[in-house]
């Protein structure tokens, strides 16, 4: 896979280097000659150039790019990004940065963002997560499609704790994608069984959280988690 990432800084070089490490081709765009340390990320390709300029875009043959990154610390730049990748040259995915969470609400699909990555919500997200049993956290919004990635850590008294995943009725537009055990990650079969304490990881759209909510907690705790807000 072809990704282009805009913006060299310390985000930007940190995801090519996961990318890269994962057998993906990588060029790394950045307008500041000083910024520009092809040392840092040998493995990519550089280029010197304002990802906000067509022209710079078109000589990068960005058309080429399966994921355009925009990683930049400005979030004027990236919607400036998205909004080029996909409307110019056709970037089947695009992922941007979220730097201020006054404008998150800018980075749909309208701006060509396909995944809005959110520094101040994952933060909080990743706060949530460490800390909150028994209740829906969600950790990340897919713009395009409306659906969230949400985690559920299960209480000892949760409804289906000792059953097999297949016995858990979830809703329509819901699934179980990942269980985090202790130090393990398990793919879930309808075999296996749930236990207290397990981080159970979903992607279902907004209008069905409260359900899933609902089923995995069971409705007498969703209540008293209502009650207590």
């Amino acid at each position: 896979m072809r990704v282009a990432i805009a913006g060299a800084g310390n985000v930007g070089r940190s995801v090519a280097k996961e990318l890269i490490e994962n057998g993906h081709h990588v060029m790394l765009i950045e307008r500041s000659a000083g910024a520009l340390r092809p040392e840092r990320v040998p493995e990519a390709e550089w280029v010197l150039a304002d990802a906000c300029e067509l022209s710079s875009l078109q000589e990068a043959d960005l058309n080429l790019c399966d994921v355009v990154v925009a990683a930049t610390g400005d979030d004027k730049v990236n919607l400036v990004v998205s909004l080029l990748a996909k409307t110019e040259f056709g970037v089947p995915r695009v992922v941007a940065r979220v730097n201020r969470a006054e404008d998150e609400w800018l980075f749909t699909d309208q701006w060509g963002v396909d995944v809005a990555v959110s520094k101040p919500r994952m933060m909080a997200a990743l706060v949530e997560e460490a800390v909150t049993v028994g209740d829906l956290v969600r950790l990340m919004t897919f713009r395009q499609s409306e659906t969230n990635l949400v985690e559920i850590t299960l209480p000892d008294q949760a409804p289906y704790v000792g059953r097999p995943v297949r016995d858990v009725p979830l809703p329509r537009d819901a699934a179980l994608v990942a269980i985090l055990r202790g130090k393990r990650v398990l793919v879930p079969s309808a075999d296996d069984p749930l236990e207290a304490g397990d981080e159970l990881v979903f992607v279902c759209t907004t209008q069905v959280e409260d359900e899933v909510r609902a089923v995995v907690l069971g409705a007498d705790s969703v209540s008293r988690t209502r009650a207590g807000d």
